[in-house]
């Protein structure tokens, strides 16, 4: 029975930190949704991280993410043919200058500084 339950928690596990990986559809939306604010009103957006506005909903969208987005794409969709699903970002018009990913292979730190 003890190995019974070790293998029983052993898949649970397993099949739990496989939705850690995922698209993170509602996390990366409200990112997307906190740099739309921040060009808008960076006071406002400040004034929301500062008393734990987005900190709390952040937490409540990596766990949104965990159980119901990541885990379906991951076992509904990704784990059986072997490529994951993109994640489109919302591209916010700039209005006083932008920074790039630092996943492009020419994008500076911090606009420039090295």
């Amino acid at each position: 029975m003890k190995k019974l339950s070790t293998a029983a928690l052993l898949c649970g596990v397993v099949a739990l930190s496989s939705c850690a990986a995922g698209p993170h559809q509602t996390r990366r939306s409200l990112d997307d949704f906190d740099q739309k604010m921040y060009i808008e009103n960076p006071w406002l957006n400040g004034v929301l991280w500062g008393v734990g506005v987005f900190p709390i909903a952040t937490y409540g969208a990596q766990l949104a993410d965990f159980f119901i987005v990541d885990a379906y794409h991951f076992w509904g969709k990704d784990a059986w043919d072997g490529t994951g699903t993109g994640f489109e970002h919302y591209q916010p018009a700039a209005t006083d200058g932008s920074l790039r990913s630092l996943m492009y292979s020419d994008a500076k730190f911090a606009g420039g500084f090295e």
